[in-house]
């Protein structure tokens, strides 16, 4: 496999760990705080509808479409932020520092979800509990750059 291929397959599988991560973590505290599912179907209420058919859906506590829908587009767009990020970390020849990559790749994260909630889904930014978007994303990007460190061992990674 060319190293070009490489960078692509782990930014992919970096992200889709990422994803992951991020979904467990809310369906755990939204088990504990809500109803399982409830962030990813205000989410996807707020991607998918008007604010007239959001308006008109306040009642309804969990849709499994709107979650369906949305995660989709979670796993897309950390899927993109994965590679972006691999190809930022990967593709210097220079050793490879986790503190940093881990870093990046949080900056990445949160201009990744800042920038898609501000064009496609601005309500979401007034709704979410950053706390839970900064651990979030924090766990995603220790997950991804633990990943990416792992996948490269003849690269010198250093604490």
């Amino acid at each position: 496999m060319s190293v070009k291929a490489s960078v692509y397959l782990d930014g992919a599988i970096a992200g889709i760990i990422g994803a992951v991560i991020i979904a467990v973590l809310f369906l755990f505290l939204d088990t504990v705080t809500h109803l399982p599912l409830y962030t990813p179907t205000v989410m996807g209420g707020s991607l998918f509808l008007s604010a007239d058919d959001l308006a008109s859906t306040e009642g309804a506590r969990v849709s499994l479409t709107l979650t369906l829908m949305y995660t989709g587009v979670h796993g897309l767009v950390f899927i993109v932020l994965g590679v972006m990020g691999a190809q930022f970390l990967l593709s210097t020849r220079r050793e490879l520092n986790l503190g940093l990559s881990i870093l990046v790749l949080f900056v990445i994260l949160e201009f990744g979800f800042v920038g898609t909630a501000f064009f496609l889904a601005a309500p979401v930014l007034d709704l979410l509990d950053w706390a839970r978007v900064l651990v979030g994303n924090s766990l995603a990007a220790i997950g991804m750059a633990i990943y990416l460190s792992l996948r490269h061992p003849a690269r010198k990674v250093t604490p």
